[in-house]
């Protein structure tokens, strides 16, 4: 099987047409002064390696961190911080006008502070002022920096305004000192900021949202060493994740054995078996507007594991035994967490998608069923995706072969579509 085709019945995989994504754009990485200041080069890199334009314009304090030839270097563009540097082409205002997307990484609490107050005392805020492309802010910095009163006021003010301000990772912070406020993965930081390039309108639609979304695949136990699973990677998951943050939305993931970078702005929340993902997904649904199924949740599990090995003799193995797990997605679309949620589904099928999906939506009574077809060279551990989202008012959307953050927009879309005011 090809992209250019499937069987009767199969998802279409035609080629889609190029996005502003797909392109080279014009792209302004402010850097404040934190110690995550380093890690914004990765950032850079990626960013150029991909073909994009970038511009560094990074505050006085951030050059303390990282020299000014180094970015000069990574972006092949003089760097200045200062707005009497180059007066004549009036740099804080062409930057901002000129830039197609904005990304800000890392935003320090005095950074963020600048900017929702509208200062504009150096290069950096004064730019942010003439933008009028979508901005995306990487906060860092230490935990009870990020959760004082001023600078979630700060946060929640930009928001209001369209800028998408990512939720910071949690982990290792400068010192001995963990907990939320480290910067996320460089390489999730542009994958979130990018895919915002392919909405050419920018709005943060899903602002004052909060999402649920399942990635990757179970596994349940056979013995200490063996289990039964699937091949999901939770790239769809994550793609999913990334664009809703992007999107504007508070996102928590569900991860079931998922060996990739945090989605950057995303709270995540590990788990195993179906069983584990279940009372995940459950607890975290209780506030959220919307919940969407990702993951692959092992349908069946073995009614007993083995608390040794199971060694390989000269008999034959003993047959496995299995039961039914629970039906999550059944679960949530029967009994809604809040008035008004919207759920969706994922199915995998290697045989007449189509007709099996929408045996499926009507079973699993929930809102939207995205189905893909799936199989040894498809889908799994690929960065790319084809399916079809149906809807349970009869819609069907065709999205042809793109990467996955593509197929995440169109969800999202479907979603909004679906959202009470």
């Amino acid at each position: 099987m090809t992209a250019a085709g499937v069987p009767p019945g199969g998802i279409p995989v035609a080629p889609a047409d190029e996005t502003a994504s797909d392109r080279a754009a014009r792209i302004l990485l402010g850097v404040s002064g934190g110690i995550a200041a380093y890690k914004a080069c990765e950032l850079l890199r990626r960013l150029t390696e991909a073909g994009h334009d970038v511009t560094v314009v990074p505050t006085a304090s951030a050059l303390t961190f990282v020299g000014r030839a180094t970015w000069e270097a990574l972006s092949g563009h003089p760097v200045s911080s200062d707005v009497f540097d180059d007066v004549a082409d009036v740099p804080h205002v062409r930057l901002g006008q000129t830039a197609e997307l904005v990304i800000v990484a890392p935003a320090t609490a005095d950074l963020l502070a600048r900017a929702a107050t509208g200062r504009a005392d150096d290069l950096l805020a004064a730019t942010l002022l003439t933008a009028r492309c979508p901005i995306v802010m990487a906060p860092a910095m230490h935990t009870e920096m990020w959760e004082h009163p001023a600078v979630q006021a700060n946060v929640a003010t930009l928001r209001s305004r369209g800028v998408v301000v990512l939720d910071p990772a949690v982990g290792r912070l400068t010192g001995a000192d963990s907990g939320a406020g480290r910067l996320p993965d460089p390489s999730e930081i542009a994958a979130a900021a990018l895919s915002l390039l392919a909405r050419p309108d920018g709005v943060a639609d899903l602002a004052g949202r909060h999402v649920v979304v399942s990635a990757g695949g179970t596994r349940e136990p056979l013995d200490p060493v063996r289990f039964l699973g699937n091949r999901s990677s939770g790239k769809q998951g994550y793609a999913l994740a990334r664009t809703a943050a992007a999107r504007g939305a508070s996102v928590t993931v569900v991860a079931a054995n998922v060996s990739l970078p945090d989605p950057a702005g995303a709270k995540v929340v590990r788990v195993g078996t179906a069983a584990e993902l279940r009372d995940a997904v459950l607890e975290a649904a209780a506030g959220a507007d919307a919940v969407v199924m990702a993951a692959a949740v092992a349908d069946f599990r073995p009614v007993t594991e083995a608390t040794s090995k199971i060694k390989k003799t000269d008999a034959d193995p003993a047959p496995i035994e299995l039961t039914r797990t629970d039906d999550v997605l059944a679960e949530l679309s029967a009994h809604r967490r809040r008035d008004g949620q919207v759920v969706v589904g994922f199915a995998a099928e290697t045989d007449d998608p189509l007709r099996n999906a929408r045996a499926k939506l009507a079973a699993k009574g929930c809102d939207l069923l995205v189905v893909n077809q799936v199989g040894a060279d498809l889908v799994f551990d690929s960065d790319v995706n084809a399916a079809t989202v149906l809807g349970s008012d009869g819609s069907a959307v065709e999205v042809p072969l793109g990467d996955k953050n593509r197929l995440a927009h169109a969800v999202w879309d479907a979603v909004v579509d679906r959202l009470a005011p």
